[in-house]
């Protein structure tokens, strides 16, 4: 069960990244103006560091939920 955890906040972090850098940030290319230097969505490195701190936040739910135990 915690494996199964573990990889859906892996997931779920590298996902929540993934949306926000490429698609939420800041459109990529050579700023010809201020409006392209501002991110699409206000907030959209917080969901960055979000996701990040979800993928760290894997690890230690892998060390904290318990072992199936074994009959």
């Amino acid at each position: 069960m915690r494996a199964a955890w573990t990889l859906l906040l892996v997931l779920v972090g590298f996902g929540l990244q993934a949306v926000s850098y490429f698609f939420l940030a800041a459109p990529l290319g050579v700023p010809s103006s201020p409006v392209y230097s501002d991110p699409r969505l206000p907030f959209a490195p917080a969901l960055f560091i979000l996701g990040v701190m979800l993928v760290f936040l894997a690890a230690v739910v892998y060390e904290l939920l318990p072992e199936r135990s074994s009959p």
